[in-house]
């Protein structure tokens, strides 16, 4: 048995494995829509010991609409920029120790994603994790 030859099959395999995904789809997920993953958001506040804390806030939009998923990635610096606003007011009104109302923060940021992306219910935004450390 050849060694070299089982051990080059894995490497071979895996660099197979995104061109044979590639070609079934017929054409690029940007042109299709889908989900699109903003990075993550900070803002500071105030820890139950009265040390500062950092909440972070994981975001992404899902587009289904081909034309509306352009404008959401062409969107994306002015998206940033109104979560990162409203995740620091978010964590501003927290009291020391209390948890951040999540159900609140993400009808805020439904609502820029509409505002931003000009149709309301095109887009669904999606949270990831929201903790404060």
């Amino acid at each position: 048995m050849d060694r070299r030859a089982l051990l080059a099959a894995p490497v071979l395999l895996a660099a197979a494995t995104p061109a044979l995904a590639g070609a079934g789809g017929g054409g690029s997920t940007s042109s299709t829509g889908g989900y699109l993953r903003y990075p993550t958001i900070t803002a500071t506040t105030i820890r139950s010991d009265g040390r500062r804390g950092v909440m972070t806030v994981e975001t992404g939009v899902d587009v289904a609409d081909p034309a509306l998923h352009l404008r959401a990635q062409q969107s994306q610096p002015r998206m940033r920029a109104v979560f990162a606003i409203l995740v620091q007011r978010e964590a501003e009104s927290l009291l020391p120790g209390a948890v951040p109302n999540v159900d609140r923060l993400a009808a805020q940021l439904q609502s820029a994603v509409n505002i931003i992306l000009g149709r309301r219910g095109a887009a669904k935004l999606l949270l990831g994790t929201v903790m404060v450390v």
